[in-house]
């Protein structure tokens, strides 16, 4: 199953390399055209779903998955680079597991970790986030535990993690519809972690398998502004959806702690432009905001 939007190269390119699997198992390949301004092409080889509207990364998934016979789902972001043996490897590591969500080791173009392990979101890890002075250090361990990556999920290990990132998902698909899929009120991100938050209440895990492997180029079918601005939003959502772990007092408590994350920010790029670096202080202070009061 994999949404397509932007570029019909991308997603051309991944049916091609999933048609050329060596995998003893039948594949079903759908691709759900979420009213993609380049149209992903007719295949009579493939099913192609077309939605009239826009409507994210989830509804594009319930969409395709509505026409899915296969009793195995997986779910594949559009630039994605896979082997040729990734199917038969990916449900061979996860068969053991039954009713589980799977993900695989995810490397980024330049072949560094994606952490597809995550713990459940709260917010100090967003608020640890949100902190320009911080990004000097993010590739330190201890950074990236502070921002919610499960640093224990990496490299070749199995391990049990809170959530998977949804660039690569594996699931029975009774699973999945069983708790009627994503929730299309998130647009784009957050859809993943909170179907794994209402599949955990179900006894069903999440799983790291290091010993499968694909590569992510991440954020090609979109501006990274809109990018930014979906984040925002789906991660208030969440907030208010589950305002009883990790977020006491749901959105107001994430705003408010972002809303400090930026005076911080503001400080250190006045900083910053005071020693002449050619920044804007105050345009990024105001953006920030406007992303918290979900201005467009």
């Amino acid at each position: 199953m994999i949404p397509h939007y932007g570029s019909a190269g991308p997603t051309q390119a991944l049916v091609a390399s999933l048609r050329s699997q060596t995998a003893t198992e039948k594949l079903e390949i759908i691709v759900s055209d979420d009213a993609s301004p380049e149209p992903y092409p007719d295949d009579d080889e493939i099913t192609v779903v077309r939605r009239p509207v826009n409507g994210g990364f989830g509804s594009a998934v319930n969409s395709g998955v509505q026409r899915a016979t296969g009793d195995w789902l997986m779910i594949l972001n559009s630039d994605l680079t896979v082997s040729d043996r990734f199917v038969t490897d990916w449900l061979t590591a996860a068969a053991p597991w039954g009713d589980a969500v799977t993900a695989p080791r995810i490397l980024d173009s330049r072949g560094a970790e994606a952490w597809p392990g995550r713990h459940f979101p709260t917010v100090g890890h967003q608020f640890v986030e949100w902190l320009i002075p911080l990004a000097r250090w993010r590739h330190l361990r201890p950074l990236h535990e502070a921002v919610g990556h499960d640093t224990r999920a990496t490299g070749e290990a199995t391990q049990v993690v809170d959530w998977v990132m949804g660039a690569a998902l594996l699931m029975p698909t009774r699973v999945f519809r069983e708790v009627g899929g994503f929730d299309e009120d998130f647009h784009m991100n957050a859809e993943e972690v909170d179907l794994q938050r209402r599949l955990r209440d179900r006894g069903i895990p999440s799983v790291y398998l290091g010993g499968v492997t694909a590569e992510h180029e991440g954020g090609g079918s979109s501006d990274p502004q809109k990018r930014r601005r979906w984040l925002v939003t789906s991660r208030l959502r969440y907030a208010d959806k589950w305002s009883t772990d990790g977020y006491p007092g749901g959105r107001r408590s994430l705003v408010a702690a972002l809303t400090v994350a930026s005076v911080i920010n503001l400080a250190w790029n006045a900083g910053r432009r005071a020693s002449g670096r050619d920044i804007t202080p105050w345009a990024t202070f105001r953006y920030e905001l406007s992303l918290l009061r979900g201005e467009s």
